[in-house]
């Protein structure tokens, strides 16, 4: 059995919990959305996917993005939920899998995962464990797959305060804490509000800069969503798109999940992003855009 999951905290915890209650033979298989969106993945028999859309090729299916609500009854489980992984959660514990030893870290999940934070978590995520080991868990290169293995493994055997006093989790934490302190100049500098939507370009940068994703929207208080441009790769030959509606002002109606599933993309209702071809982004960009400013409601069918 192997798991294929995504790299964030999410896809983290719940291949922790998928490792205590699955017999795991094989190492994890770390993908994005788009590699199963685009058949790149190469999804096999006895797959256990998680956090990612389905394939029918695996064995089980555990996720919670309302763009990959299934037609068809799969094994495993599905919920419109705050994470992946207490979907997971659930599914195990009903069958007697799971005592106590997860629920902070669910409960942590949840949080993160489904952006219910308070502003000082956003201004100051280093004050918070979880939140800030979360922002730990980028796709840079080659050496990051080690971190996220590193970190199911620590993250299903010691408390939190144990893996943050690892000596390579506290230097990514450091740098996550530098790269924060940042991340505002490049928000102000690259971010135009177009209808009280926040759209932030970084096309036009080499490197693109990282940092708190959820800073804009205390940057940008009046805007009720933000929407991030970038290139997918130094080749520039794809646009990634992400798109979110603002934690603290409640106003964007849009689900985004749904909007960007008519462009090859996916994600919940409040947030989500798509892979576009560079040649013809801008159009469908400026189509997205349209539709986010009339800020009409999805008629619920």
């Amino acid at each position: 059995m192997r798991i294929v999951t995504r790299p964030d905290f999410d896809g983290i915890v719940c291949a922790v919990l998928l490792h205590e209650a699955e017999n795991i033979d094989a190492d994890i298989y770390w993908v994005e959305p788009s590699e199963i969106q685009n058949k790149k993945a190469m999804i096999r028999k006895g797959d256990i996917i998680a956090n990612l859309p389905f394939n029918p090729h695996c064995s089980l299916w555990f996720d919670h993005h309302v763009s990959n609500k299934p037609d068809i009854t799969v094994k495993g489980a599905f919920g419109i939920a705050p994470s992946a992984a207490g979907v997971i959660f659930h599914y195990y514990r009903e069958q007697g899998k799971f005592s106590d030893q997860f629920d902070e870290l669910i409960q942590q999940t949840d949080m993160i995962d489904s952006a219910d934070l308070t502003q000082d978590q956003v201004q100051f995520p280093e004050r918070y464990p979880y939140l800030l080991l979360s922002m730990t868990i980028q796709n840079r290169g080659d050496s990051d797959e080690a971190y996220w293995n590193k970190l199911v493994d620590m993250l299903g055997k010691l408390p939190i305060e144990r893996v943050l006093e690892d000596s390579e989790v506290r230097e990514r934490c450091d740098a996550v804490i530098l790269e924060n302190a940042q991340f505002g100049h490049f928000l102000t500098t690259h971010t135009t509000i177009i209808k009280k939507i926040s759209v932030t370009d970084f096309r036009s940068l080499d490197t693109v800069p990282s940092g708190n994703r959820f800073l804009t929207y205390s940057l940008f208080p009046d805007t009720i969503a933000s929407v991030k441009i970038r290139y997918l790769g130094p080749d520039k030959d794809q646009v990634l798109l992400s798109i979110g509606r603002s934690i603290f002002n409640q106003g964007c109606q849009i689900n985004i999940g749904n909007l960007l599933a008519k462009f090859g993309g996916g994600g919940h209702a409040g947030a989500g992003g798509c892979s576009l071809e560079a040649t013809t982004a801008q159009k469908k960009i400026d189509r997205i855009l349209e539709i986010m400013t009339t800020n009409e409601m999805e008629e619920i069918k």
